[in-house]
């Protein structure tokens, strides 16, 4: 009987903290509650997690919660069931989880384990408290938030590699990217979080004024007018994409390039003769963030940026000195 009390408690104690964490990321995404509650807030992002290991540990068996290990890595499970849910539900997209998924993860053992410590502390009390304020905190932490003004921060991907060819021939594959093949892709990344792949890149002319278009799959495009050109050695462009013209499937609405959050806003070549042989190419970007958390955002956007650009680089390299 003991044993049937232990699973089903179990089972409860991983449906109400879903349950919970689906509510809470339905009411944060209303369009109609954005001025107050935004899904991307720290609000959001830390409540939800660490909420989730709280209830689970609040509610689990105390025999159960006795255990450390059981403190830390249950509330994972509602974590990847919510993971699971709302990618099914189409309420969130694939890379905007995966980039979250670490996070989400730690907190909700730093919940669950913060839940433990008192609950075995007062385990003969009720925890009604302690839960009530699970659910109210959110509501009354993030309008708070919403109050603090997010200015734009800029940060900068750097990439660079050798490549053993002329300088003409590899700057030729620099200003015109002939079409990409899917074998020829090395973004690992990108692939794995299911952004758009480079496919080709085109300049009208070559110098100051000159137009260039950068082509991804899904319908992505970078419109980039060329500000400085020294041929064969340097060339600095903008770069810009409009929300508008990506397709609504293409990526998640949070990271979605040129919108809210995230933007792209320059991108440079070098070239540097190394010797008479060997030539080195450096592209390096700059791009926005206007978020909460760019403490945390900056990382995941520094690492998909350079995954980019290295790719693209490997593609030249291969391509001049073919």
């Amino acid at each position: 009987m003991k044993r049937k009390v232990h699973i089903s408690t179990i089972i409860y104690a991983i449906l109400v903290p879903v349950l919970f964490g689906l509510i809470l990321r339905l009411v944060f995404g209303l369009e109609a509650f954005a001025d107050f509650l935004a899904v991307m807030s720290v609000t959001f992002l830390f409540f939800l997690p660490f909420g989730i290991g709280v209830l689970t540990i609040l509610i689990s068996h105390i025999e159960n919660v006795r255990s450390k290990s059981y403190q830390a890595l249950m509330p994972w499970l509602p974590i990847l069931i919510l993971f699971i849910l709302t990618i099914i539900l189409d309420i969130e997209g694939w890379g905007c989880w995966i980039m979250l998924l670490p996070l989400c993860l730690f907190l909700s053992s730093l919940g669950g384990l913060t839940a433990g410590y008192f609950r075995l502390k007062r385990h003969d009390r009720k925890n009604r408290l302690q839960i009530c304020l699970v659910f109210i905190l959110p509501f009354l932490m993030s309008p708070l938030e919403q109050m603090i003004k997010v200015l734009p921060t800029a940060y900068t991907a750097y990439t660079e590699i050798d490549i053993n060819a002329p300088a003409g021939r590899i700057w030729e594959n620099v200003v015109r990217v002939k079409e990409i093949p899917e074998k020829e892709d090395k973004g690992y990344l990108t692939s794995f979080l299911s952004f758009p792949r480079p496919i080709k890149a085109e300049l009208n002319y070559a110098g100051v004024g000159g137009s260039r278009q950068a082509i991804f799959s899904k319908g992505l495009v970078f419109h980039e007018a060329v500000l400085e050109y020294a041929n064969e050695k340097h060339m600095h462009f903008t770069i810009k994409a409009y929300p508008y013209e990506i397709p609504s499937t293409t990526m998640d609405k949070h990271i979605v390039i040129g919108g809210d959050y995230f933007d792209v806003l320059d991108g440079t070549y070098d070239l540097e003769r190394l010797n008479d042989s060997t030539c080195r190419l450096h592209l390096y970007s700059h791009f926005q963030l206007k978020t909460h958390f760019n403490f945390y955002a900056s990382w995941w956007a520094r690492w998909i940026m350079k995954d980019i650009q290295n790719n693209i680089l490997q593609v030249i390299k291969k391509r001049s000195e073919s």
